[in-house]
């Protein structure tokens, strides 16, 4: 827990200088709040199943969960509120059960009543996913034995261990309730269907286009939501998007945009935007897949993280792309992250950016894989993607290597992840609550999207312990011996950069607060129109 709370008094003082001082302001009832969706659309309405924000942004409103993040505070890991539940569990049993209530007059948007059992069926669908079905966070519940419902209003949850990571991550803003009577005719529905107990009912959506919602006029939430409705346009496009917000077309783009498109707005509008800045908990990586040569030999790996110069092209696309500190696994802002000095000894992080390159070459030519050429699998989303693969296939050349790049639309990119078909592939771990135990699965095999497709049994076996250990000196040097496997002996993935959030709008936008996630705070609930 002590690690919890540092890490929260870190993250509410990086984010006290950026939150809109509305607080002692009354909310205003009406209005269409209108904004865009950086993505052509999202490959599935299943929160359960996807990682991207693209589902998130589309479909947050028109769901409730068990807990989440404070919307007053949502950067911190420790200020945790209930939804679903009247109030938040103190864990019996050593710190293995957590006993939560049901709110009463709780309806679904057809009116039926929501019970523990509907809370019941989505966790198990998430924690215990039938065959068929994939749970994108399965991983991060581990620690979960059973769940049951013991009466209507009444969800319990039994862990194997007692952990502090277990409360963030059941705080996921993706863990939406699902109404257990569909589940039980098709696990699967909710890919293709939206229907919920959230602030917005669903209205439409069409393909490419956009998704709408009206407010939920039977919300258990008083008072709430302030809206009559949304709007989320997508947008693959940057232009498309800043053109969107200096016309007045969209209000604002929650995901963020690089400085430069903040300072071009403020430029253009003065003090009709506002902007809200946050360190981000979302870094991007690029993934090798093992299941295809040369990519198997971790020498190869290897090379591919040693050719990239991080240190001295972070603050070179900082002022172009949303992507701002040179870092490890860890989010910067956790007492868990690497200090310079301890990245200075991994792969990847030389000081000597030459000797690096040397090495790299050297690995190479052992591997008998000089002058190798592959493809690059990325997404069709500007920031930071193009931009991350214009800046590392670049970099690869300075070795030797030849290297292009195919580009793909979020679904199919996605299902080319799935099948495999690529040689490496341009990614991300993003994350929601900050909660590094958690975040750091996305390097491991046993993860849902290892579409790396490798194998690592040590890896398994220091996250175990990592996982268990509960004193802080211990569980960071655990964690510095997970990054330098993951990172530099086995390269199984090669990081990047972590991103950085900005977020211009509209300052009629009331109500919503910026965090160190894009998946956090999109319920819209609370945000009202000042005009």
């Amino acid at each position: 827990m002590a690690l919890q709370l540092r890490l929260a008094v870190g993250l509410a003082a990086a984010l006290s200088l950026a939150l809109p001082a509305n607080a002692t302001e009354t909310p205003k009832r009406g209005g269409t709040l209108s904004y865009v969706i950086p993505a052509d659309a999202p490959p599935s309405f299943d929160g359960h199943r996807e990682t991207t924000f693209a589902t998130v942004q589309a479909a947050a409103p028109f769901y409730s969960v068990l807990i989440r993040a404070n919307p007053e505070n949502p950067g911190s890991s420790a200020d945790l509120v209930c939804d679903l539940c009247t109030e938040m569990p103190k864990p019996t049993d050593g710190g293995k059960t957590y006993t939560f209530k049901i709110r009463d007059g709780v309806k679904w948007h057809d009116g039926a009543a929501l019970t523990a059992a509907d809370v019941v069926a989505s966790w198990h669908k998430i924690v215990f996913p039938p065959e068929g079905a994939l749970s994108a966070r399965e991983s991060h519940f581990i620690m979960v034995d059973k769940i049951d419902a013991p009466d209507a209003s009444t969800v319990v949850f039994r862990l194997k261990f007692a952990t502090n990571a277990f409360l963030p991550a059941l705080a996921g803003p993706q863990n939406w309730i699902y109404k257990k009577e569909v589940l039980d005719k098709d696990p699967r529905w909710y890919e293709k269907n939206i229907s919920g107990s959230g602030a917005f009912k669903f209205s439409a959506f069409e393909i490419g286009q956009s998704i709408k919602g009206v407010r939920n006029t039977e919300y258990y939430q008083p008072g709430l939501p302030y809206l009559d409705g949304f709007v989320g346009i997508f947008a693959d496009k940057q232009a498309t998007r800043v053109a969107a917000l200096r016309g007045g077309r969209a209000a604002i783009e929650f995901r963020g945009f690089p400085p430069t498109v903040a300072d071009e707005l403020v430029g253009a509008l003065g003090d009709k935007i506002t902007v809200q800045k946050s360190d981000w908990n979302c870094g991007s990586l690029i993934e090798p897949n093992h299941k295809k040569k040369p990519f198997d030999d971790a020498r190869v790996r290897r090379a591919l993280t040693l050719a990239i110069d991080r240190w001295a092209g972070a603050p070179e696309l900082a002022k172009i792309a949303n992507v701002h500190t040179v870092g490890g696994i860890v989010f910067p802002g956790s007492p868990l992250a690497a200090t310079k000095q301890e990245l200075h000894e991994v792969a990847g992080y030389w000081r000597d950016i030459e000797k690096s390159r040397t090495e790299a070459r050297r690995l190479l030519k052992e591997a008998g894989a000089e002058g190798l050429s592959f493809e690059v699998l990325n997404r069709n989303i500007d920031q930071p993607y193009k931009y991350n693969a214009a800046w590392v296939i670049d970099e690869w050349s300075k070795i030797g290597l030849k290297v292009t790049q195919r580009v793909a639309q979020t679904g199919p990119w996605y299902e080319a992840q799935r099948s495999g078909n690529f040689d490496v592939v341009l990614s991300g771990n993003c994350q929601a609550v900050v909660n590094p135990l958690l975040d750091v699965q996305r390097y491991l095999p046993t993860y849902a999207a290892n579409y790396g497709q490798f194998e690592d049994q040590p890896a398994l076996d220091l996250y175990d312990k990592m996982l268990r250990e509960t004193d802080a000196a211990k569980q960071r040097g655990l964690m510095r011996a997970f990054e330098k496997h993951t990172l530099d002996v086995q390269a199984h993935e090669i990081f990047l950069l972590w991103w950085y959030r900005t977020v211009p709008h509209h300052s009629y936008v009331k109500g919503w607060k910026v965090s160190p996630s894009h998946y956090l705070n999109q319920d819209l609930a609370t945000v009202w129109l000042d005009q």
